[in-house]
């Protein structure tokens, strides 16, 4: 009996001592993989998904934060620092029509009725922009230069009205001014030192859009090229210009073209639309030319170009260059030189040929027009020639035609 209670508390008493030892290396080994960076179930387990739950969310907020800051970048932030200086002009010309006759142009009947004609008014819009804080304002000659009646619109939704302080055609530049004070004005830079592929900003009154929000229009693109020669319409020559791939339509004229550091390096003036469109080929006139230009319309209201030369040119062709032994087929040739003229006093002779011009190159009668009508009363030219098959330089001054 004894030996039989002895036997039933030993098969009692193995399992109880052989699951205690089995927990045990159970925890302990559990223990060691929490402490070596495995999953490990504790008392702390529910704080850390909390833990991990609120990272998750400041990274969304984070990832939100940041692609909202990349997007302003240089381009927005020119464009909100310069907007505000932009403004859109409204003009009113009066132009003289001739009456057409019903009779044409008949000699016969002109006698008895003579020329008829009206004034009638004829308005526009353009572009333009502060250089100032007491109201001066760039703009295009064929915007507002024989303007009337010229209204100014801020962004402020203000209107002012603007007097012509002066205009220049052939540089295609009017100077505008509005009373006002502490108003916002753009900087000028220095387009001689643009960098093609650069980055602009054309700002403008497209369409008259502005009269819509208030808010001039904005287009983004590169500097396609510079020093780009264009030929001369109705007066206005355009030499130098920066062309630019930004879009500039009907309306732009005026408007500033503007570098990423929201420096003005050109005035929004050509573009090209063979299907009366903006194909990307828009050109500005480059504001180190129209700085000298503003400096003369504030103290005289003109440029003054009442010059003469005395000199008659032609165009070099394929005969001249071979008899002249001239390794290209271009310059001018002189013609016919007035007596008494500026050109006679440079000592110029009737068969020189000029082939550069203020360090121009000279192709043909058009640039060589182009660059003089571009001078000014006063300006020396520097002329490179060939004579008797050999270089020579000589400067002539450009003088006022004596009455």
């Amino acid at each position: 009996m004894r030996q039989k209670a002895l036997v039933i508390g030993v098969v009692l008493l193995v399992p109880f001592l052989g699951g205690g030892l089995i927990g045990y290396g159970v925890a302990k080994h559990a223990d060691k993989r929490g402490e070596g960076g495995g999953i490990a179930i504790d008392e702390g387990a529910p704080f850390q998904e909390a833990r991990t739950a609120a990272f998750a969310a400041g990274a969304d907020d984070s990832a939100g934060e940041t692609i909202s800051n990349s997007r302003h970048n240089a381009i927005t932030r020119t464009v909100a620092l310069c907007s505000p200086a932009v403004v859109g002009i409204n003009v009113i010309e009066v132009q003289t029509v001739r009456y057409r006759s019903p009779w044409g142009d008949d000699p016969f009947f002109r006698q008895f009725f003579g020329d008829q004609t009206y004034t009638q008014k004829v308005e526009g819009l353009g572009s333009g922009f502060l250089i100032s804080s007491d109201g001066y304002i760039l703009t295009n000659d064929h915007v507002a230069g024989n303007a009337k009646e010229i209204t100014v619109t801020v962004t402020s939704g203000e209107k002012y009205s603007a007097r012509l302080v002066g205009t220049d055609q052939v540089a295609d530049i009017a100077l505008l001014k509005i009373d006002g004070k502490n108003l916002p004005y753009l900087r000028l830079g220095n387009s001689d030192d643009v960098i093609i592929g650069e980055w602009v900003i054309a700002f403008g009154n497209p369409f008259g859009l502005f009269d819509i929000s208030d808010k001039p229009t904005v287009t983004v693109g590169v500097v396609s090229a510079t020093k780009m020669n264009l030929r001369a319409e109705e007066g206005r020559v355009y030499r130098g210009m920066i062309q630019t791939d930004a879009a500039i339509n009907s309306g732009n004229s005026g408007g500033p073209l503007v570098n990423s550091l929201g420096e003005v390096i050109g005035v929004n003036a050509v573009i090209y639309t063979p299907n009366q469109g903006s194909i990307g080929l828009g050109f500005a006139i480059p504001i180190n030319r129209v700085k000298t230009v503003v400096t003369q319309l504030k103290s005289h209201g003109k440029i003054e170009r009442q010059y003469w030369t005395g000199l008659e040119i032609q165009s070099v062709d394929v005969r001249i260059a071979r008899y002249f032994g001239l390794d290209q087929v271009r310059g001018v040739i002189i013609s016919n030189i007035e007596r008494g003229s500026p050109a006679e006093r440079a000592g110029l002779r009737v068969g020189d040929i000029i082939l550069d011009l203020n360090g121009e190159r000279v192709d043909d009668e058009q640039s060589m027009v182009a660059i003089i009508d571009d001078s000014r009363l006063g300006d020396t030219l520097t002329m490179t020639i060939i004579r008797d098959r050999n270089k020579k330089t000589i400067t002539m001054k450009l003088e006022k035609r004596p009455t």
